[in-house]
């Protein structure tokens, strides 16, 4: 379903897919002012390939580093963390939790900040991701619990500013139809990330000893190396906001603000004179936060305890790594080609309720200790793919509905933020005392998936019956209540 039009609705797909704005044309007079964009489809095609090569691969690379660090715990814990560290029984979900306490606090200020400071993006980000190598690095010599916590703690501050920046760099440089698919390349290599994290933890395995030291604090040193090489080419290579760009010649930076103006309208882009408290308290954002939630818990249990998992089912630690390879490759396959056919279709919510349901699946063959042991690791992927489809679709949804770069920043980070606080849920449920059928992890994991596929729902009942209303009041002749700016583009919501 069109979200917006300008006389009559617009329904083709190439405007009906994902934007991080919810307008997608001006007004029918204001748009005969502009000059048309396709009158130089190859200067459309160079703008939007110089954008891709400087954009998209980057906040992806700092992606796969920052996820592969931040799941590398979980395969150094069943290479010997524990018991060379002496660390309690607890000390593992404690290890966990404090990263993302400090990852979720640091999502909104970073994302402001980042918007609004006047810091260039690829300062902000390489700074950050530079310095999130080095103290991962670090956790490769620490020598007893304590300092490991400190190093967690640490790493959420400087990881907590990537994923909301990302949703916003890329909802500033494309239009509806161009959002879906970046932002599902970012998402998966998140996923690409982890699956070489566990590959990598296979390998490293094998250097057990080399000069004296351990392979899985080898594991946090080379990890930790490849991220500060990675993060240095960001401040060469990122671009800024679009206004502010310069790898792009006058004509196509005039091209690339032009598309964007007409598909938006004159966007708000300065928090001066917003109203900036209402963006805290949208009820979409925050249902769409529970639904988050609800995928997120699933994500956040693969990515700390599946190789846990996979090891007492009966495989040994170097076989449960290579074993979740294809978990993440196969979620990461299955996520971008549903992203894909999402923003073909311009739909969401019959992706999202089918990645709920699969999730849905997946827990209550775990909780229920299906056997054999193949039966619970198949599972695992219906876990895996249920939440990666859902994560990415959840944020291009609310992108698509939320209307200026403030609002979205603060939208943004919010759900990204809150949303992972499902890590918190899922890094102090797995008990290590309830091994190996963990009850009380499994339980919790299915009753927090069905609450987000309720959230969802609700999402989409609510936008469908605003624009249903919309839909009416224009039918009896009654003037656009729901603006964007200046040029009255008229607004539908996104389904």
């Amino acid at each position: 379903m069109a979200e917006k039009t300008s006389t009559a609705k617009i329904s083709t797909d190439k405007n009906e897919a994902d934007l991080p704005s919810p307008s997608d044309t001006g007004s029918a007079s204001s748009r005969q002012d502009e000059i048309p964009l396709d009158d130089d489809p190859a200067l459309a095609a160079r703008v939007t390939r110089k954008t891709d090569l400087r954009v998209v691969p980057m906040l992806c690379a700092l992606y796969l580093c920052a996820y592969l660090d931040r799941t590398n715990i979980a395969n150094a814990k069943i290479l010997g963390l524990e018991a060379e560290l002496n660390m309690p029984a607890n000390g593992y979900n404690t290890a966990l939790w404090v990263f993302f306490l400090t990852f979720v606090l640091m999502e909104v200020p970073s994302n402001v900040v980042m918007a609004h400071s006047g810091i260039p993006p690829n300062y902000w980000l390489g700074g950050s991701m530079t310095l999130l190598g080095i103290v991962t690095m670090s956790q490769g010599f620490v020598k007893s619990p304590g300092p490991l916590y400190a190093c967690r703690a640490i790493m959420g501050v400087f990881e907590g500013s990537l994923g909301p920046a990302a949703a916003l760099m890329m909802g500033s440089y494309y239009r509806k139809h161009e959002f879906a698919l970046r932002y599902t390349c970012f998402t998966t290599s998140a996923l690409v990330g982890a699956s070489f994290s566990s590959f990598l933890a296979y390998a490293i395995n094998f250097m057990d000893g080399t000069q004296g030291i351990s392979s899985w604090r080898w594991i946090f040193i080379l990890e930790g190396l490849f991220n500060i090489g990675v993060a240095l080419l960001t401040f060469v290579v990122l671009p800024r906001f679009p206004a502010e760009s310069t790898f792009l010649t006058p004509p196509e930076k005039e091209h690339l603000l032009h598309r964007l103006h007409v598909e938006r309208g004159n966007e708000a882009e300065s928090l001066k004179g917003q109203p900036w408290l209402s963006f805290f308290v949208d009820w979409q954002t925050w249902i769409n936060i529970v639904a988050y939630f609800g995928a997120d818990i699933s994500a956040a249990a693969i990515s700390q305890f599946s190789p846990t998992i996979l090891k007492q089912l009966g495989w040994t630690a170097n076989e449960a790594n290579l074993r979740n390879v294809p978990i993440w490759l196969v979620g990461a396959v299955v996520a971008l080609t549903t992203s894909i056919t999402a923003g073909k279709l311009g739909f969401r919510f019959p992706f999202i309720l089918t990645g709920a349901t699969m999730c849905t699946i997946g827990w209550a063959i775990q909780l229920a200790q299906v056997d054999p042991p193949p039966v619970r690791y198949f599972a695992l992927y219906f876990i895996a793919i249920g939440a990666f489809v859902q994560l990415p679709l959840l944020v291009s949804w609310l992108s698509a509905n939320t209307v200026g770069r403030p609002r979205k920043a603060v939208a943004h980070a919010l759900q990204i933020g809150f949303g992972n606080s499902a890590n918190f849920v899922s890094a102090n449920v797995f008990i290590k005392g309830e091994s190996p059928q963990y009850p009380t992890g499994f339980t919790t994991g299915l009753v927090i998936t069905v609450v987000g596929l309720c959230a969802a729902c609700t999402v989409e009942f609510l936008l469908w019956r605003q624009n249903r209303a919309a839909d009416q009041r224009e039918a009896r002749g009654e003037p656009e209540t729901k603006l964007v700016g200046k040029d009255g583009a008229r607004f539908r919501y996104t389904l």
